[in-house]
């Protein structure tokens, strides 16, 4: 049987989302300004229409994207991983509870309808 490289061995992915699951138990959210792509569609909150500024929010296994106007919804395609490949350096502030996050982030309703300013080029 051909080889093939560890990104296509399912075995191998699962052996490396039960590690990061070891790793990350709990809760954990971040900011995540882009676009969302999910097999090459872009995600769209289904109650406002947005495309980018999202919240992501991790709770053991299950990954969550939570909308400017504080829709939240369990995104079932996105794995451990992608929440990882998200998190640009893991380090942020601590927040008492999910609802103190969202509130700092913008998530919770107050912004609703708005978009931060696109990341020029660096």
């Amino acid at each position: 049987m051909p080889e093939t490289p560890s990104g296509d061995d399912p075995l191998l992915r699962l052996q490396h989302e039960m590690q990061l699951q070891r790793q990350h138990r709990g809760l954990h959210a971040t900011v995540h300004p882009d676009e969302i792509l999910i097999t090459g569609i872009t995600v769209m909150c289904s109650q406002c229409g947005a495309r980018r500024d999202w919240m992501v929010i991790r709770d053991r296994a299950e990954i969550s994207i939570r909308c400017r106007c504080s829709y939240q919804w369990v995104e079932r395609e996105l794995t451990c991983a992608d929440d990882q490949a998200m998190i640009d350096d893991g380090v942020g502030p601590d927040f008492p509870s999910l609802q103190a996050a969202a509130q700092a982030a913008g998530c919770d309703g107050t912004l609703a309808g708005t978009y931060l300013a696109a990341p020029g080029p660096q």
